[in-house]
């Protein structure tokens, strides 16, 4: 929980410093998460964001861990152009596979890692990992 706390406060103290690039990511993230509501719906993609905080590894997880959390607002999930960025791409859903591409990272369009990971329903209905790719 403390780093969860400084890391706040850190992000706190950037938007003090330029609160019109804050403000700018913040209209960003929240045309991003409208758009992903509406495509794939909003359950949809918190069930994904959630099983992408448990795959082994994946360096963003900390961020997305309390996806699921309906009084969160989806958009906070998401950084379109400030650092780490986090970008959902695509979802393909069907009735027991899930797969989703999304870029993390660097802003640089250059140094962003592009990943398609892939997702099965086990006997709950949870979604697991299947397949994890880098896309260039």
């Amino acid at each position: 929980m403390n780093e969860h706390a400084l890391q706040l406060i850190e992000e706190m103290e950037e938007v003090h410093q330029n609160p019109v690039a804050a403000w700018m990511e913040h209209l960003r993230s929240r045309r991003a998460a409208g758009k992903l509501g509406r495509e794939y719906g909003e359950a949809m993609v918190r069930e994904l964001l959630v099983a992408l905080s448990e795959v082994p590894e994946f360096p963003l997880a900390r961020w997305l861990w309390n996806a699921d959390r309906p009084h969160l607002p989806l958009y906070c999930f998401l950084r379109p152009k400030a650092e780490p960025v986090f970008r959902v791409q695509k979802i393909v859903s069907a009735p027991f596979v899930v797969m989703v591409r999304v870029e993390y990272g660097s802003s640089e369009k250059s140094q962003t890692v592009r990943e398609k990971f892939t997702f099965t329903r086990d006997q709950v209905g949870r979604l697991r990992m299947s397949a994890r790719e880098r896309v260039k």
